[in-house]
């Protein structure tokens, strides 16, 4: 998979930054249900949404978000309130094997699950309230009968 950001710029030619947390100690399915929440949303959105999202993941999740609005501020001069998260993915990372002892000898494999979570944000024009709107021509009262 190419980078998602060059000079810049994401696949969608906006301009944007990126954020990653690598081996973060979150199952990769319980850290997918949180980005999907926030996926396609504007930046100060979507943070409201992780600060009060109930799993457990959304704090991680957070950050990363945090981190890229950040790295956009700083790094590229970008205003906050134009951000949304265009690309948000986690991927996974090494599985940590451990073992419970079990009885008569035996042994279970206990899977502690990393993943590695990725966000991107988008500078793009807040979209303006044109939803019904008049476009000013009055309108008719219907057929004359």
């Amino acid at each position: 998979m190419a980078d998602a950001l060059v000079d810049g710029l994401t696949r969608s030619g906006l301009e944007g930054a990126r954020a990653s947390a690598r081996y973060v100690r979150v199952s990769p399915t319980k850290a997918r249900r949180v980005i999907d929440l926030v996926r396609g949303r504007s930046a100060r959105e979507a943070l409201d949404i992780l600060r009060f999202a109930p799993q457990a993941a959304s704090e991680d999740v957070y950050k990363v978000v945090a981190s890229a609005v950040a790295n956009a501020e700083h790094n590229h001069g970008l205003d906050p309130a134009t951000l949304w998260v265009g690309e948000a993915y986690v991927d996974e990372g090494p599985t940590l094997k451990r073992i419970r002892p079990r009885a008569q000898g035996r042994a279970y494999r206990i899977r502690k699950r990393t993943s590695h979570i990725t966000v991107v944000v988008e500078s793009r024009k807040p979209v303006a309230a044109t939803r019904g709107a008049s476009t000013g021509a009055p309108k008719t009262a219907g057929r004359a009968r």
